[in-house]
């Protein structure tokens, strides 16, 4: 039955019939940031500094000052974040239509996967499996790839090597199927970027910005508590900042599944 009146979903909220699971990590100055060959710029961490707190600055109030990278935390990916996407209508993140930011999400287990092969990459084999127990992915809706990545420790959490960082992500022939033939408004992971860790030696390289945003679609990373979901049926709202011209954004990112 279609729902008709919002306040329904409040009061399911309310009465624990629906639960919200936050899917996003702290913003804080220790957070792990993307790290790329020192001759490309670079993204710096997050940065709070205090304006006043109950003090002569302000004796009554407290409130900071922050700067960080439009790619920090949890965040968000636009179209315009990548080369294939730069010339599409619509593409930084205070133009996107704001019906996008509430969609199904299907949620893809490989946190056993990624145990056993920091450097695992999801194929659409693996993919065709999961819909053979869950149901075919319908197009506009988020794929997230469980990991289990959040649940490492902020010293883990780059695996950087002298060869660069080893990650899980997706292949390049799952990519391109996911958004070509499925239709997906997106794709989500655990780690610091949408992309393995060793993507840049895919062909093309990082397969998801490439084939994400060359279609108009997102990524969303630095996700966490993916565990928490079903693999199918929850609702994810992510929402980023109305930045001007802004290739992507910190966020928080929530999502709504059946009650317990």
């Amino acid at each position: 039955m279609a729902l008709t009146d919002p306040t329904e979903f409040a009061v399911a909220i309310a009465s624990g019939a629906l639960r919200i699971v936050d899917l996003t990590f702290t913003l804080s100055p220790d957070f792990p940031v993307m790290v790329l060959p020192p001759e490309l710029g670079q993204a710096a961490p997050v940065r709070i500094r205090t304006i006043s707190r109950y003090d002569d600055a302000g004796p009554g109030w407290y409130w900071n000052e922050i700067s960080l990278s439009e790619h920090t935390g949890t965040h968000f990916d636009a179209p315009v974040h990548w080369h294939t996407g730069k010339d599409l209508p619509n593409g930084s993140v205070d133009t996107l239509p704001i019906e996008h930011m509430v969609a199904p999400a299907c949620v893809i287990d490989c946190s056993a996967e990624a145990a056993a092969d920091d450097d695992f990459l999801l194929t659409r084999e693996h993919v065709l499996a999961w819909e053979d127990q869950h149901g075919k992915i319908e197009p506009g809706q988020w794929v997230l790839m469980r990991t289990d990545w959040s649940k490492r420790n902020f010293q883990d959490y780059a695996n950087l090597k002298e060869d660069g960082a080893h990650t899980p992500g997706p292949d390049v022939d799952v990519m391109k199927w996911l958004v070509e033939e499925r239709g997906i408004l997106g794709f989500g992971t655990e780690t610091i970027g949408t992309d393995s860790g060793q993507a840049t030696h895919l062909n093309p390289p990082l397969p998801a910005h490439h084939y994400l945003h060359g279609a108009g679609r997102y990524g969303l990373q630095c996700l966490c508590n993916l565990d928490q979901l079903p693999p199918r049926g929850a609702i994810v709202f992510a929402a980023p900042l109305k930045i001007l011209n802004g290739s992507g954004s910190p966020l928080r990112v929530l999502a709504v599944t059946p009650g317990q």
